[in-house]
Order: C-alpha cells, then sequence, then structure tokens
C-alpha cells in the first residue's frame, strides 16, 4: 500500500471531508510562489487556474504577506459593527475610487461573492421597493439560496437544491457563437438587448423590477463577451424604467480583463458592482460598490456581517491596491492577454476541435466542439486536456454551461518563461486529443 502524502491525504479526507465539498484534482498544495505552485509530495505545477480566479497578483506576493502578518501582529477581528478601524476605512475608500463612475460612491465589505451578490440584491430592492431581479443564461453568481437562484446552470449547482428564490426571472445572454437569437453579428443590431423591453411584456413588468445582474464576460457560463453595445443598451433601458443595473465583476474585476474592471471596455458605471475574488489574493473578502444614494438608503444594521471586512483581509487588499499601482499590473495583463490572444488564434487554425477563441485581456478561452458545423459541444475533450496538462504539471480548468471551455486564469507575474512552457503543454494535448 502507497504511504505517500497524497494518498494519506486522499484516506482521510473521504472519512472526514463531506462528499459534496469535491476537488478536480487530488493535488494537495504545500506551497505556492508566483504563477507555481508545489504539492505535498514536491512535484511543481504551473498554475494556470489561479485558485479560480484569485491569485491576479501571484500566490504569496511579498508585499501581501507582509501586510497580513503585520495587521495579524496588531488585531485579527473586533467585527466592524461593534469597533471599527481603520483598515477598513481605508479600503471602502480605495474601492470607492478605483471602480468606474464619476458620481460619489459607498461601499459594503463582506466575506464571499455570493455574499457580495446577496447584498447587493437586497439593497436594490429596499432601494426601488421592487422585487423581481432579471438574471441571464449562462450565468454564475454563487451557491447560496439566492445566488443560485440566479445562477443558470443545473449541474452541479443547483440539482436537487430546490425550492428555490422568488421573483427572479432569467433571460437570454449574448453568447455570440451559440446565438440564442439564430442571427449573426453586427447585422443582428445587437437584438438580445433589445430583447429587454419585449421581456418586460413577457416575463416581469418594469415597474416591478429592482435590478438587471449581469457578469460584463460571463465566467463559469463560457468567458463570453457581449459586442460593445450591449451592455450600453441594457444600462440605458434600465435607466429609462428605473431599474438598478448590478454588475457581478468577482470574476472579472482585479485587473483580469486589462481594465481594474471589465465595465470599462464599455464605458459602463453600473449603479451597483459587486467584487471579490483577486481583489485581496486569496483572503476572504468581498464588497458591494455603488452609488452613494443607493448605499446609504438602507437604514443603520440593515446590511453587515460578523466577519465582513475583517482587519487582516482588508490590509491584504490594500496592499494588493497597492501592487496595482507600483508593479503596473494592467500593462502586464494586457500583455499577457496579446501573447495569449495571439497563441490561441494559431491554435485554431490549426486544431478542428477549436470552435471559438475569445475573450478580453487575459481573460481567455477556447471553446472545443467535436464538429465546426453542428458546433456539439466537446465535453469529454475538454475533460481529457485538463488530465493531460494536470499529469504533465499544469493545472489548467475547464467551464462553460456544456463543459467544453478551456479557460486560462494565471497570475499576470507569470514569467515568460514559465508562461511558454505551460501553453507548449495545452498545445501537446490539443494535439493528442485531436488525434
Amino acid at each position: 500500500m502507497s504511504t505517500n502524502r497524497n494518498d494519506s491525504l486522499n484516506a482521510l479526507r473521504a472519512k472526514v471531508v463531506a462528499n459534496g465539498h469535491a476537488s478536480g484534482t487530488s493535488i494537495y498544495v504545500e506551497s505556492a510562489k508566483g504563477a507555481m505552485v508545489w504539492d505535498v509530495e514536491g512535484r511543481e505545477y504551473i498554475d494556470f487556474a489561479g485558485g479560480i480566479a484569485v491569485m491576479n497578483v501571484g500566490h504569496s506576493h511579498p508585499k501581501v504577506v507582509e501586510a497580513i502578518k503585520d495587521q495579524a501582529e496588531k488585531l485579527t477581528h473586533t467585527c466592524f459593527m461593534v469597533m471599527p478601524y481603520e483598515p477598513a476605512v481605508r479600503l471602502n475608500e480605495k474601492l470607492c475610487q478605483v471602480t468606474p463612475g464619476d458620481f460619489p460612491k459607498a461601499a459594503l465589505l463582506l466575506n464571499s461573492g455570493a455574499e457580495a451578490v446577496e447584498n447587493a440584491v437586497k439593497i436594490a430592492r429596499y432601494h426601488t421597493n421592487r422585487q423581481g431581479i432579471i438574471c441571464f443564461e449562462h450565468a454564475f453568481h454563487g451557491r447560496t439560496l439566492l445566488t443560485m437562484t440566479l445562477t443558470s446552470k443545473v449541474k452541479p449547482y443547483k440539482f436537487g437544491f430546490g425550492p428555490f428564490a422568488p421573483e427572479v426571472y432569467r433571460m437570454p445572454y449574448a453568447y455570440c457563437y451559440r446565438c440564442p437569437f439564430k442571427m449573426t453579428y453586427p447585422d443582428c443590431g445587437v437584438a438580445c438587448a433589445d430583447y429587454l423591453k419585449e421581456f418586460f411584456v413577457s416575463h416581469v413588468a418594469p415597474e416591478k423590477t429592482a435590478a438587471v445582474i449581469a457578469e460584463p464576460v460571463a465566467g463559469e457560463g463560457g468567458f463570453m463577451v457581449p459586442p460593445p453595445e450591449y451592455f450600453p443598451k441594457l444600462a440605458k433601458i434600465c435607466e429609462e424604467n428605473g431599474i438598478l443595473f448590478i454588475a457581478d465583476e468577482i470574476q472579472s474585476g482585479a485587473g483580469r480583463t486589462g481594465k481594474m474592471f471589465a465595465m470599462e471596455h464599455w464605458n459602463v458605471a453600473p449603479d451597483l458592482m459587486t467584487v471579490a475574488k483577486s481583489i485581496a489574493a486569496g483572503m476572504p473578502l468581498s464588497a458591494v460598490v455603488g452609488k452613494q444614494e443607493i448605499m446609504n438608503s438602507v437604514h443603520p444594521f440593515g446590511v453587515g456581517g460578523t466577519y465582513g471586512g475583517n482587519p487582516v483581509s482588508c490590509r491584504a487588499a490594500l496592499a494588493v491596491l497597492e501592487v496595482f499601482e507600483e508593479e503596473d499590473m494592467l500593462g502586464k495583463a494586457n500583455a499577457l492577454g496579446g501573447k495569449l490572444r495571439e497563441r490561441f488564434d494559431s491554435w485554431k487554425s490549426q486544431y478542428e476541435i477549436i470552435g471559438d477563441v475569445r475573450g478580453l485581456g487575459a481573460m481567455m478561452a477556447l471553446e472545443l466542439v467535436n464538429d465546426r458545423e453542428t458546433k456539439e459541444p466537446a465535453a469529454e475533450a475538454a475533460k481529457a486536456l485538463t488530465g493531460f496538462c494536470r499529469e504533465k504539471g499544469l493545472v489548467l480548468l475547464s467551464c462553460g454551461t456544456f463543459g467544453n471551455v478551456i479557460r486560462v486564469l494565471m497570475p499576470f507575474v507569470i514569467t515568460d518563461e514559465q508562461l511558454e512552457k505551460g501553453l507548449s503543454i495545452m498545445e501537446e494535448g490539443l494535439a493528442s486529443i485531436s488525434k
């Protein structure tokens, strides 16, 4: 019987960890630095997953580690609702500065992306005195009762967990590769955005709708990037009807698309925005940031939580924002995105299994299909590719409603040598599954 640590941990896990809390790999990580991770057996892996878009500034960035250590020695918790502290106030100030929109803003600090979405919806309903929330097909907003209701994909996220939260309505998303209206951009005139007006007639009245919530780039749904006219149109329709527009920037934010927040690509300043993941480099922290009059409409103690805005997490986030300024993280993201786009486009011309290349900045993906004409999703091929890469020392993630999209979320600090090695493994895997 094997006695290596991975096997021992797997055996213990089978006894004590809930079966539903699964992992995509059995790699037990011992340490990580930059874009590299090492398991408990000393094996080395290039990280193209980034903890699912959490490590944009890299694993164990020295500035972040130092901030965490310094704060932990001073104070780890008092609860901001009982005895507040400066790091939380300073972080709120910075978030109000870096998020899009030149209007006065306020922020609410929380723990997770799902919690941020829940509170954005609560605030929108409170402010508008309306109940309806419009979300989209292919969306992912979390796993709590409300957020899994907003989430589109049934398995594994929603299956068996109903009934779901009421007053949530879902409309088609701008998935141009698989247009739900069977049209082609730009001749379509971005009909998917105009459809919101028809949606008001057949699904929920605008005067009963509190908010429309959307991911600027659909994350778990498959990294779909809408046409440039899409969000300006949606935001205008919302404004005309007194409906708040909520941008879920949890995966697309913190520089992943080459802008600090993806909505900046379309010059749209949402009424409310949710932020999490890479904003604190792995520490549990999220936020809702929005127009001051909306955020301040809720009565005192109407929102909050015991751990929201933990001081250690706040210091980590403040360090992340300093790293962005001092080390030109947006420049790194754009340079990385250019390299990925060039390489992925070249693969598409070589491998028929690649049906679509898409993304913004360093938020890039490949959609795999069994046939380019029928666009039949190649979910098994995607699974085979991630498995192949893992065996070769590359951690790679799939996603997509149909499980056939390969996404890359490597840290921006990845070296040219690490990037080239990882891309070479991916290409070797594509050649293998294309035989």
